[in-house]
């Protein structure tokens, strides 16, 4: 599939900002199953300076400053990008037991797997506990492989809990998401990652976007996607396999990543310092378009005449 994806951010001050530091992550990776052939960022006012780095993770990077006095700060991110599937690594997973992966990530074979191990331990927003271990051990069976347990576990957490947009902030803890039994994408991917985390097996969170298509008969709304976020699992020689537990999916071509950390915290799509401002208001409009098939065919077709 080929996507165009459009991230808006918009902060209306009451009173001017004299200056801000601001760091976005926005811009998609590159992975086995995603191309990103373009993308920019666009920052009004234009900003003094703007650079971008490639963090410890992999992740694009953004930073820029604004040194003049401003009511507004609006910030639009645009790529264009080819998702495809691959079924292989979750073929894979699914002929090795759980168990086994977890052995990988200790004592001497755990050097062997040092990519994985920075997802293994606890991060800013995510604690191990037992808590995790007693609700995830129902899908974690003796010798169930690792691609059954880890789907049973994201079946679960989508039957278990709501999806309930606003309950939540990005400041309540995991332990408050469990006892309600509310959340957003946000919170189930950080439940899973705690729950796998718990288990002894390596997971990190994964922000992104997901194609949302209209009902039947309706025309699709420009704007009014959303940013989403999903979790995934180190599999040994599988590699890493990606699970959405809002939507009870296996992320594929709907799904586009734009980067992936030990939680929601090494992944933030904007942050920042302000000198004054006042009150702020934030607008955020997504808008994930998929180009017409026949398109992306010509232009694969017109690339190997090419070359």
């Amino acid at each position: 599939m080929k996507y165009n994806v459009t991230h808006i951010t918009q902060y209306l001050y009451s009173e001017a900002v004299s200056l801000c530091r601001n760091e976005a992550c926005l811009l998609p990776r590159e992975t086995p199953t995603q191309r990103c052939l373009s993308s920019r960022l666009l920052v009004e006012p234009a900003p003094a300076d703007l650079r971008e780095r490639i963090d410890g993770f992999g992740n694009r990077l953004s930073h820029f400053a604004i040194q003049q006095p401003h009511n507004e700060l609006k910030v639009t991110a645009r790529s264009e990008l080819i998702v495809t599937a691959d079924p292989e690594p979750l073929a894979s997973a699914n002929q090795v037991a759980w168990e086994s992966v977890r052995k990988q990530l200790t004592g001497a074979r755990a050097s062997n797997n040092l990519g994985a191990l920075s997802f293994l331990y606890d991060s800013p927003l995510i604690g191990k506990s037992q808590q995790f271990s007693d609700y995830a051990g129902a899908s974690f069976p003796p010798l169930r492989s690792l691609a059954e347990a880890v789907a049973d576990l994201m079946q679960r957490i989508y039957h278990d809990f709501k999806y309930d947009p606003g309950f939540t902030t990005v400041a309540t803890p995991l332990s408050e998401v469990m006892e309600t039994r509310r959340g957003v994408c946000q919170d189930f991917a950080h439940l899973g990652v705690a729950c796998l985390r718990s288990m002894g097996l390596a997971a990190r969170y994964v922000s992104g976007y997901i194609e949302t298509l209209p009902p039947a008969g309706q025309e699709r709304l420009v704007g009014a996607d959303a940013s989403h976020a999903w979790f995934s699992v180190y599999a040994g020689e599988a590699g890493w396999i990606d699970f959405d537990p809002t939507n009870n999916q296996i992320p594929s071509e709907q799904h586009i990543t734009v980067a992936w950390g030990r939680d929601f915290s090494d992944v933030s799509p904007l942050r920042g310092v302000a000198f004054g401002g006042g009150k702020h208001k934030v607008n955020v409009s997504v808008d994930v378009a998929r180009e017409p098939d026949g398109l992306l065919q010509n232009q694969s077709q017109s690339q190997k005449q090419t070359n």
